[in-house]
């Protein structure tokens, strides 16, 4: 009778741990897919924000746009790094919110007037919600780093994590230094 008792509890141990792998397996997909999302969100940003920083009209804007592209640029080659930590290829997959935050910045360009405040104003809406999106997805990914027991790649995403916050608050900063003030007293 203990026999039985213990092959089934070894049977049950083994189903659970099979279980716990296949999660674990499917957690890591979700996490690798998670990176190659945002890897190309990095790499598609890089070209939008050179292109924010040519239509913007004040320079405090265009070099907060020409500081953040760069340092988008130190990013992509981080997302690589951590590829490589993770044993996995660096492939982009292409992310459909950064798509869309891309292109609405770019009917911004379009719907506003040339040489304004109020473009600017509207240029650093655009680009905050671009943060917040790489904030919630760093932050995302970073817990799903630590829960599999990638800690390299946790603290190096985690790095990124507080480069995007810190560039959220630089946006907000410039908006309330001028920009949203001077734009405020444009007239059509």
């Amino acid at each position: 009778m203990e026999k039985k008792t213990s092959t089934a509890k070894s049977s049950s141990n083994s189903k659970q741990t099979s279980s716990q792998n296949n999660e674990s397996k499917l957690l890591n997909k979700f996490f690798v897919d998670g990176l190659k999302d945002i890897y190309w969100a990095e790499k598609a940003l890089v070209k939008a924000l050179a292109k924010m920083e040519k239509k913007a009209t004040s320079e405090e804007l265009k070099n907060a746009f020409s500081q953040h592209r760069t340092q988008t640029e130190q990013q992509v080659s981080r997302l690589e790094q951590v590829f490589e930590s993770i044993g996995s290829k660096a492939v982009a997959k292409k992310c459909e919110a950064m798509d869309g935050l891309i292109r609405e910045a770019n009917d911004i360009i379009d719907e506003t007037e040339d040489k304004t405040m109020t473009r600017d104003a509207a240029l650093i809406m655009a680009a905050q919600k671009v943060e917040h999106y790489e904030i919630a997805t760093y932050g995302g990914l970073v817990q799903l780093a630590k829960t599999l027991g990638k800690n390299d790649a946790a603290n190096t995403l985690a790095q990124t994590l507080q480069e995007e916050k810190q560039t959220d608050e630089l946006l907000t900063q410039v908006a309330e230094s001028t920009i949203n003030i001077e734009a405020a007293e444009e007239t059509a």
